[in-house]
């Protein structure tokens, strides 16, 4: 009987060691597959914040001015855990939030419209293109004129220059419809509302998805600015009054959390156009 167990105990853990490599050969490979797909994207921006980390610990850079990446992201902790900064959270949130709804409830409608119809194109296109090229920070100061130094003229500063983006992808996926598959629709029968519910809608949503990415950071980009004037609250005047104080690594922190949010709203509606435009994701 010893002799039977002595002869089988070999043999198991002679398998489980063949196991063992088995599931570290597997794991090996994931990892790598992994890191394969992770460095080409992400190493640059790692590299580069290790640089900052070590160039402002060991002096090579003034920290006083550029402090080490740990004392930033334990500044932006405390100030998020005692409450400090989620006051100017809501605010932003609110102010950019607003003034993107508008946009989209505005842009997105109108541009179908022009898309469809050339001649209303044709004639609002040359004053569009000027408002377009103008920058919203220069008219900044006739709005707060108009509007006042209150939420209003913050709100439509944001709005003005998110409506662009929206409106001119929206215009341009309209235009970009294959005409074919527009004469195909009315070939078998269907109006022009099938023809814009089934076909015109459907083909421009790629486009007007893009449009409202690029409309979000713009929102996000115009906020900082219209919170540094005439604001109490919000992370841009959070960022003027650390700045102010000389609370550097606060500043770097409120900086830090408006990209956070702006790559939160950017994989927001990457999300939403993969869930929406399903159809048009290359098959892997």
């Amino acid at each position: 009987m010893a002799y039977e167990i002595n002869q089988t105990l070999p043999r198991s853990f002679g398998r489980l060691k063949s196991s063992e490599k088995s599931t570290i050969s597997v794991l090996g490979s994931q990892v790598r597959g992994v890191l394969a797909s992770f460095l080409p994207r992400y190493g640059l921006l790692l590299a580069f914040l290790a640089l900052w980390q070590v160039s402002s610990t060991e002096g090579w850079i003034n920290p006083a001015i550029f402090p080490p990446l740990n004392v930033i992201l334990s500044a932006l902790w405390t100030n998020l855990a005692n409450g400090a900064l989620l006051d100017d959270i809501a605010i932003s949130l609110q102010r950019a939030g607003t003034a993107f709804a508008f946009a989209v409830v505005i842009g997105i409608p109108l541009g179908l419209f022009m898309g469809q119809v050339r001649a209303v194109e044709q004639a609002l296109d040359p004053i569009l293109q000027l408002f377009r090229q103008t920058s919203a920070l220069a008219l900044y100061p006739i709005f707060i004129l108009l509007l006042g130094l209150g939420e209003t003229s913050k709100i439509f500063v944001i709005f003005w220059a998110t409506l662009f983006p929206v409106l001119l992808a929206t215009i341009g996926g309209v235009k970009e419809v294959d005409q074919k598959l527009i004469e195909m629709a009315r070939t078998y029968g269907a109006g022009s509302l099938t023809v814009f519910r089934r076909v015109i809608l459907p083909a421009s949503v790629p486009a007007i998805f893009v449009g409202l990415r690029l409309s979000a950071t713009t929102a996000l980009l115009l906020l900082i600015a219209a919170e540094m004037i005439g604001a109490n609250k919000g992370i841009g005047f959070q960022v003027m009054n650390a700045q102010y104080n000389f609370q550097i690594p606060l500043m770097f922190a409120a900086i830090l959390l408006l990209a956070f949010l702006g790559l939160a709203a950017n994989a927001l509606l990457v999300l939403l156009q993969r869930r929406l435009c399903r159809w048009s994701q290359p098959s892997a």
